[in-house]
């Protein structure tokens, strides 16, 4: 998996269907609304009596937002009244108190997150309190091992802002920026200087943060190939830890904000996938070592030791080197996993409200995994993770398992794949190539028995894969 990835256009063309992003097996359109609170309180009291109690990972959603991006297909609430965010926290703290209760305090988080909307809605205060309240609840480690990241928009950070996060705990800073082409900005109601950007980028790096990753998207209104490699240019000069890179996908008929952009400023098919041409050669070019999906790291940093390490675990925060965590999602619409359960928060805030304010855990659906879903996951992890599924490995972790006769059907789907050189079929393993590492999703699809199914038995909507 250390090669680059190799850029084919017609191949990317051919393959560029819908599919999952595999942050969890089964997907989330598969969590049953039948799976409530007490099937989840259950999972959480047992998973303390395993031998060796796995560690935590906890993630929060702060929903709220300033301003509409008008690109965002995150659950977000656009809002200036903040007293919404003191009403989201009341709630916020009685979560904690309920969640922390479940979990031995013996049980470290060594990994947090704060995604949203915008956690820098919140001012420095009320993410210290936040701090605070989790660390009543939780027993958050506080040595080099800790992962604690927070995604900030950087029009609302300064230095005294990154300096009370680095105080608080967090080592690892994401900020968003898309795209630094002026008329992308304006097409997507986000105008977002450079130079804003870049003194915010190294107040982070003075203020003690040890990783900062930058967000792009391309695919979005008004792009172009000359203004999406410029952008390149300028961040990677920047020269942050991680880049994400993600692909825009226009669905106006889910996500109100989408219908303010023209689809007739949406760059055609061919200059998208140029688009991403042009990121994966100017990334390769500065140093950057594909991850897989949308990441990009430099060679030093712990996603590529963890991948090479074999290490390397994907979860619903995306690519991660905190291996084998129950992880807790609080606030709203958030997703947790604990054991082989995964189970996620009310969407909307009025259903949240109402649950914590009765006295319950706002879970609103879940799903607990098969024996057979966990077989999936775990090859579906190692390709999305490692570009390679050896059958030895995955039968002496699934006692009794003959990988060729109960994978036959997959490994004939792999077929035109390795015919198209995406993959390299032996005698005991699967190898995603050079060439076929950008659709790696596709090879993991192979293996997706709910993809497999009849068309009309399908209940999931998938981005898709370019």
């Amino acid at each position: 998996m250390a090669t680059d990835p190799i850029f084919d256009p017609a191949l990317l063309s051919k393959y560029d269907v819908s599919g999952p992003r595999y942050t969890s097996y089964p997907t989330a359109p598969h969590f049953q609304a039948g799976f409530g609170e007490d099937a989840w309180r259950r999972h959480a009291r047992t998973s303390n009596d395993d031998p060796i109690p796995r560690p935590l990972s906890i993630y929060v959603h702060i929903p709220f937002c300033s301003n509409p991006c008008f690109y965002c297909g995150c659950n977000r609430v656009v809002t200036r009244d903040r007293s919404k965010a003191e009403a989201y926290l009341q709630r916020l703290a009685r979560e904690v108190e309920m969640q922390a209760a479940l979990f031995d305090r013996d049980r470290r988080v060594t990994q947090l997150h704060l995604g949203g909307g915008t956690p820098n809605y919140l001012d420095a205060g009320q993410l210290r309190d936040l701090a605070n309240l989790l660390r009543s609840g939780f027993n958050l480690a506080t040595g080099e091992e800790r992962e604690f990241s927070v995604e900030l928009d950087p029009r609302h950070a300064d230095d005294a802002l990154l300096r009370e996060l680095v105080a608080i705990g967090f080592n690892r800073v994401s900020f968003g920026v898309q795209d630094f082409n002026p008329v992308v900005q304006e097409a997507i109601n986000r105008i977002q200087p450079v130079e804003r950007t870049v003194a915010v980028i190294e107040a982070a790096r003075a203020a003690g943060f040890r990783s900062v990753s930058i967000d792009l998207i391309y695919g979005l209104p008004k792009q172009t190939v000359e203004g999406f490699a410029a952008t390149l240019d300028t961040v990677t000069a920047i020269r942050p830890d991680r880049i994400a890179v993600y692909s825009y996908a226009h669905l106006p008929e889910t996500f109100k904000a989408q219908r303010q952009i023209d689809a007739a400023d949406l760059p055609t098919p061919a200059t998208k996938l140029a688009l991403l041409g042009t990121a994966v050669e100017k990334l390769a070019a500065a140093g950057y070592r594909y991850i897989g999906m949308d990441h990009f790291a430099l060679p030093g940093d712990e996603l590529v030791r963890a991948q090479e390490s074999h290490t390397l675990q994907r979860n619903f925060q995306g690519y991660s080197t905190q291996a084998d965590t129950d992880l807790i999602g609080l606030g709203v619409s958030a997703i947790g996993r604990v054991g082989d359960c995964y189970a996620q928060n009310a969407r909307d805030l009025l259903s949240y409200y109402a649950a914590v304010d009765a006295g319950r855990l706002p879970i609103a659906k879940g799903y607990v995994r098969t024996a057979e879903d966990d077989l999936r996951a775990d090859v579906i992890q190692e390709l999305m993770c490692h570009g390679e599924v050896v059958f030895a490995e995955i039968e002496r972790r699934h006692e009794g398992l003959d990988f060729r006769a109960h994978f036959t059907d997959a490994l004939q789907r792999l077929a035109e794949l390795a015919r198209d050189g995406l993959v390299e079929l032996e005698a005991g393993a699967v190898r995603i190539t050079a060439r076929g590492r950008l659709l790696m999703r596709i090879a993991a699809m192979a293996f997706d028995e709910y993809l497999a199914r009849p068309r009309e038995q399908q209940v999931a909507k998938f981005s898709r894969v370019i």
